[in-house]
């Protein structure tokens, strides 16, 4: 099984990311530490002041910076693209998907997500 160091999950939701959270931790996937963003504009914060950070779960529709160009600049920054990327969205449909996965997403989750969804999607990672 997949194990993370710290996590962090990005949506403008406070609910969605709980529940993000709350799937992950009964998909049994190890864990260290779970960090929380409401956009990418956050996000490129929260992963500048901890190093740590080896997966982020991200939602696509976000004020101030969406998950496409917050995953454009994680990909394209050497010292970034390294950490795994999951897109959690309810528009993951073939052609988004094919999108997401070519600015580098390992794997899009699509909504609703479910403890199953999150085993699938980290297992391999």
């Amino acid at each position: 099984m997949a194990a993370f160091h710290s996590v962090l999950i990005v949506d403008d939701s406070s609910t969605s990311r709980m529940i993000v959270q709350r799937c992950i931790e009964m998909a049994g996937v190890s864990v260290g530490s779970f960090t929380c963003a409401e956009n990418g504009l956050d996000a490129l914060s929260a992963i500048k002041k901890d190093k740590g950070i080896d997966l982020v779960v991200t939602d696509l529709n976000m004020p101030k910076m969406d998950g496409r160009a917050f995953a454009r600049i994680l990909k394209s920054d050497p010292a970034l693209s390294s950490i795994k990327l999951v897109v959690v969205s309810s528009i993951a449909d073939g052609d988004a998907e094919a999108e997401l996965k070519m600015l580098g997403a390992a794997s899009v989750v699509k909504k609703p997500v479910s403890p199953a969804k999150m085993n699938a999607a980290l297992g391999g990672l």
